[in-house]
């Protein structure tokens, strides 16, 4: 490797994700908890000099926090994949990061742990709309079951 490293497309592809998010989520009944909605924001920056965006989340139900959790994407050139690392206020500690890929304007991440595995998808709709999806795979990954949804605004 000759120098500093440099930004690279796919680093600026992450970039489409920096702003403010807000909007409705709803929850599937699941081991955590009961089916239900909430509000959900995403405050997320370009940071590390354009290698990483760093996300903040909150969820809100009835005007309180029940839930936060701070991410950090960024691209991993000698897996040739997206990373992103996730901690929230479960106290859990992921093992490693989610890793995925882009497949045109979404974005698809699995991660696994012992609690067992998940699948996150990221879907833009031009540059305002967000959709998010997160499903659990408690049997390796042969079947898949929805545990929330979310369709966010960019509001900044």
């Amino acid at each position: 490797m000759e120098g500093m490293p440099k930004v690279t497309e796919e680093h600026k592809k992450l970039h489409r994700l920096a702003g403010t998010w807000e909007g409705e989520e709803k929850m599937e009944a699941s081991p955590w908890g009961p089916a239900g909605t909430a509000r959900g924001k995403y405050t997320n920056r370009v940071d590390l000099d354009g290698f990483g965006v760093i996300q903040d989340y909150t969820q809100t139900q009835d005007g309180k926090v029940t839930f936060r959790g701070h991410g950090v994407f960024g691209y991993d050139g000698q897996q040739k994949n997206v990373s992103w690392y996730w901690v929230d206020s479960t106290g859990h500690m992921p093992p490693g990061p989610a890793r995925g890929n882009w497949e045109g304007n979404t974005l698809v991440l699995r991660s696994e742990s012992p609690q067992g595995q998940g699948r996150y998808t990221f879907r833009f709709e031009g540059d305002k709309q967000l959709d998010f999806s997160l499903e659990n795979s408690f049997d390796a990954g042969k079947s898949w079951k929805l545990f929330m949804t979310g369709s966010f605004k960019r509001i900044a």
